[in-house]
């Protein structure tokens, strides 16, 4: 009496294959740009934070340890981390998670012997 019998809709045309991928395909691209790209950018520069700690550098750790690096480790992939006086630690360094100092490079007595004697030639 007063509902109106419901009629269903005539089928529409079949949509193209390509036509169902494009939602998905746009999907996979926001995707890439928002998420994996900024996250790979992120690996590369951990990765060369990594391999450029040096001693004197003051570091923390993953577990929150904050210390001075003493020694560099090269064949264990470790850091000789001082966190008090006369306490010190070995980390790996995949275990460092940031550099909050970076100190200069440490210059050989020899080289810098080498570095001075030049100029005193040039004085003469």
């Amino acid at each position: 009496m007063f509902i109106s019998p419901a009629y269903a809709q005539a089928a529409g045309e079949p949509a193209s294959a390509f036509g169902a991928f494009v939602p998905l395909i746009l999907i996979f691209v926001i995707f890439y740009f928002l998420l994996i790209r900024p996250q790979q950018k992120k690996v590369k520069e951990h990765k060369a934070m990594l391999e450029a700690v040096r001693r004197g550098d003051r570091i923390v750790t993953n577990g929150g340890i904050v210390g001075l690096v003493t020694k560099v480790l090269p064949d264990e992939r470790a850091l000789m981390v001082e966190i008090a006086d006369n306490i010190k630690v070995k980390v790996m360094r995949d275990m460092v998670s940031s550099v909050l100092s970076k100190t200069e490079p440490v210059v050989p007595e020899k080289a810098a012997a080498n570095d001075a004697a030049p100029d005193a030639d040039k004085d003469k």
